[in-house]
């Protein structure tokens, strides 16, 4: 078990880390909102659009203060915008405005302000004041007036209640509502002329960026829609609002014959168009007349303001500050279009395990391939979470949070490259302890295999080898055994294979070589022991090819065995060059010899120079890039002058190893001239 966990550490800690981020997720607290919220934001910044409005507002601006003056104004201004407007016919007209105090040139304020005789007093409580002609204005016309939510009570504050009939199916709407206990709203006398009273409540914003707005809320635990739903109920010749609900809370309310979608409270999400110029109309060129009719015909009329000092601007996800009645005319065109924003609570939960899903993977992937790739993977998993939050913003309207999932990739991708990177320092830590050992096992190999060489220089006047590895430990073997006065044993081979194990295994072949020869065993004795010890040694799927030689110095005899080796060269004083192949198997593959297999030949070196080498010199690099091949030792032997066991072997050697980088394999080599010995001379 213990193993199993350690084997699986990383895996383990990794779950952890995703558990705190689903968890993260769950809790949800403010700075994960607000990344969140700027993804949608996004969004909008880029798929916003312009389009021709069935909303025009009516601007409280720095025009119409400068006609009518400071706000708030006379009751008549109003009142004769409410007659020009009747004439162009509009759906609904909605007052983004509060009338709480009456009008300051009412009979009542008159009376209060001034010391009048009671004559004049009479006179004056007969007469109709401004709030009087325009509560009339009103009841003329399809009119709605603003209602605020409050947490405490207002002196303009009566028992109010909402102007649209409520039925709902499947539960109550005031169980899931946005509640206050108090409502801010306009003079009772006006109210009451109206056909709708719509909310501008926003809900507190993190930011204060306005991105939703509840379609319903609960004021003195009354249910009121808002301005917007107001606004196209009344335009639509409709008493009632359709409220549909489930066992999580609010499905679906209506303004027949339009439906929206909502979320448990009652809240959607607006989907702002680019701002237009052309869609305001200042208040003193409605006041005027100054418009024509096409421009309200048949259209929804908000009256607002977006002059400065009225203080009724509000952020939006487009980046920009807009008048807050231009929030209820996009609400307005989202109901009308159908082109409100979703963020349905289902996509919560798809968030959520889709995240943990390209989490696995993510993680996954960083520890099975190469950092590299595992980039352009994470990088792939961010684009791929980006199109398909945008993918499904433009085809279907609804808010996805990629930013949530790009957070928990990137974690995650960070978590395991660490881990990566842990686990390739230990192993790289691991190598560098196994390549120190090894290279410390070469360096004992390599001094204990230099030991084994003999020192040739005893019999560098009739015989010479060299040998330069390929590594630090050759796979090559040369020896010249001394049995007589007269008589040597040698032998050259090459091992296969490199390194540490070729070079053990040269090792065992020089111990029992030597062995035989001190016995003074014949040379054929010689190869069948030195054949059996290595097949009994197992080193399994090596094996040599060697040259095995008795010399007669005196005689000039040379006996000797070619054991699967390159072919050997021999020549005369003229360079007259003969080749002699091998007839029998390498040593070490077949496990006993028999004697048919043992070929040996003799030949006389009175006359004759005896050259043995290694494949690594007929397969060695020249400076010129090209391989040395047999025809390029002879080429070498015809260029020189003096020839002599050292000086061919130098010679090659010159020829090869002139850069150690350009070594295919150990280059090994030995020649034997017997014409320079003291025993030829004196004969």
């Amino acid at each position: 078990m213990e193993a199993f966990v350690q084997k699986n550490l990383n895996y383990f800690v990794f779950l952890i880390v995703l558990t705190l981020l689903i968890f993260l997720k769950i809790l949800n607290p403010a700075f994960i909102k607000s990344v969140s919220y700027l993804s949608f934001d996004l969004y909008q910044k880029i798929f916003a659009e312009e389009k021709e409005s069935e909303v025009v507002i009516i601007d409280i601006d720095e025009q119409s203060l400068g006609k009518f003056g400071q706000f708030p104004w006379n009751r008549t201004v109003f009142a004769k915008i409410l007659d020009q407007l009747n004439t162009a016919n509009p759906k609904a007209i909605g007052f983004d405005i509060f009338f709480t105090e009456k009008d300051k040139q009412s009979p009542d304020a008159i009376i209060k302000s001034y010391n009048l005789i009671p004559s004049d007093v009479s006179e004056l409580q007969n007469l109709k004041g401004p709030d009087d002609l325009f509560a009339e204005k009103l009841k003329e016309s399809k009119s709605i007036i603003a209602v605020l939510g409050s947490n405490v009570p207002s002196h303009a504050n009566y028992n109010r209640k909402a102007k649209a009939r409520f039925l709902s199916k499947g539960g109550k709407p005031e169980e899931f509502t946005y509640a206050y206990p108090y409502s801010i709203g306009s003079l009772e006398k006006l109210e009451k002329n109206v056909q709708g009273l719509g909310s501008i409540s926003f809900l507190d914003q993190l930011d204060g960026i306005i991105r939703s707005l509840p379609l319903i809320v609960q004021f003195n635990k009354k249910i009121y829609p808002t301005m917007g739903l107001e606004m196209v109920r009344v335009g639509s010749k409709q008493k009632n609002i359709y409220v549909e609900l489930n066992e999580v809370g609010i499905q679906r309310i209506s303004a027949r014959p339009y439906k929206v979608e909502s979320d448990p409270n009652g809240i959607i999400w607006i989907k702002y168009k680019k701002s237009q110029k052309k869609q305001y109309i200042s208040a003193g060129d409605v006041y005027e007349g100054n418009f024509e009719k096409s421009f309200f015909e048949n259209k929804y009329v908000l009256i607002g303001a977006s002059a400065q000092g009225l203080f009724d601007l509000v952020k939006i996800p487009l980046g920009v500050t807009i008048p807050g009645v231009e929030v209820h005319a996009n609400v307005i065109e989202n109901i009308l279009d159908q082109s409100y924003l979703i963020r349905n609570p289902n996509t919560y939960i798809f968030e959520l395990i889709f995240s943990i899903i390209i989490a696995l993977l993510t993680f996954i992937l960083s520890q099975k391939i190469k950092p590299k790739y595992s980039l352009s993977i994470f990088f792939g998993n961010i684009l791929a979470i980006i199109i398909i939050g945008f993918s499904i913003y433009k085809f279907r309207s609804e808010l996805v949070d990629f930013s949530y999932p790009i957070f928990i990739v990137t974690i995650t991708f960070l978590t395991g490259l660490y881990f990566r990177f842990i686990e390739e320092n230990k192993m790289a830590l691991a190598n560098l302890q196994k390549e120190a050992k090894l290279l410390k096992e070469r360096e004992l190999a390599a001094g204990v295999q230099k030991s084994l060489f003999p020192d040739i220089s005893k019999f560098e006047n009739f015989i010479f080898a060299k040998n330069v590895p390929a590594r630090d430990v050759s796979g090559d073997y040369f020896d010249v055994v001394r049995s007589t006065p007269e008589e040597y044993f040698f032998t050259l081979a090459d091992v296969s294979g490199k390194g540490v194990k070729a070079g053990m295994y040269m090792a065992k072949a020089s111990s029992i070589f030597r062995t035989l020869t001190n016995l003074k065993f014949p040379l054929e004795k010689v190869v069948f022991g030195v054949n059996n010890e290595l097949v009994e040694a197992k080193f399994k799927g090596m094996f040599v090819t060697a040259v095995f030689g008795k010399l007669n110095i005196k005689t000039g005899e040379l006996v000797f065995i070619n054991a699967g080796h390159e072919s050997i060269l021999t020549f005369d004083e003229n360079k007259n060059y003969e080749y002699i192949k091998s007839e029998m198997p390498p040593i070490g593959i077949v496990k006993y010899f028999t004697e048919s297999m043992v070929k040996s030949n003799t030949i006389n070196l009175k006359d004759k120079t005896f050259v043995v080498y290694t494949d690594g010199v007929t397969e060695g690099y020249m400076k010129n890039g090209e391989e040395l091949g047999a025809g390029g030792v002879q080429k070498i032997i015809n260029e020189m002058s003096q020839v002599t066991p050292k000086s061919i072997v130098e010679a090659i050697e010159k020829e090869l190893n002139w850069g150690a980088e350009k070594l295919r394999d150990d280059i090994t080599c030995m020649a034997i001239n017997i014409n320079n010995t003291e025993l030829i001379k004196k004969k």
